[in-house]
């Protein structure tokens, strides 16, 4: 009987697992891979030292940055005297005079008025504005413009070859062609 019994037990064994074999579904899993289109930014920096003129003690840096057509400006200054200063972008890289002259007038390759930047009246491209100083002397102002660009060669947008100018006084936005900015007691040249 105990043969019985164990044969019957191995039978319902082998035929419980063939029965759950055939109950089984088979599952298929599919893989698709997604191609993704990567796309390169091409990111242009340029930093530029400003020296100090016109026997100032007025120094510090600007950082330019081009990314998807638009430049950001970082200048961060140091020496001046606490209140409000005008800064332009000045036509040439050259700051070899001690009084910044050598940069020449304000970079305005679109022949427009001097004025305050976006005026309707116009301005040049040079015209960034002012900037406060603390009563440390540091200052710092940001920029962010379409309408320059980092050596793209357009002359009406490439700041390569330009100058970094700080003036002593305020830009009035209505003095012709300089704002009655005061002198210039700092300089950079934009040069790659």
């Amino acid at each position: 009987m105990k043969r019985l019994s164990f044969i019957f037990i191995a039978v319902f064994a082998l035929t419980m697992t063939t029965s759950c074999k055939k109950d089984k579904k088979e599952t298929k899993t599919e893989v698709i891979e997604e191609i993704e289109e990567t796309k390169t930014v091409d990111i242009k920096k340029m930093q530029v030292a400003l020296e100090p003129k016109s026997g100032s003690t007025v120094k510090g840096n600007a950082v330019f940055t081009e990314e998807d057509g638009t430049v950001t400006m970082v200048a961060v200054v140091g020496g001046l005297k606490e209140g409000e200063h005008a800064i332009h972008l000045h036509e040439k890289a050259d700051c070899s005079a001690d009084d910044g002259t050598s940069s020449g007038g304000h970079w305005n390759p679109t022949n427009q008025p001097h004025g305050k930047w976006g005026s309707p009246d116009g301005y040049h491209k040079g015209d960034i504005g002012n900037f406060k100083a603390d009563a440390n002397g540091n200052g710092t102002i940001t920029v962010t413009t379409d309408e320059w660009c980092i050596g793209c060669g357009d002359a009406n947008k490439d700041i390569v070859g330009k100058a970094i100018i700080i003036h002593e006084g305020v830009d009035d936005f209505k003095t012709q062609p300089t704002g009655n900015a005061g002198g210039r007691v700092s300089c950079g040249g934009i040069i790659k």
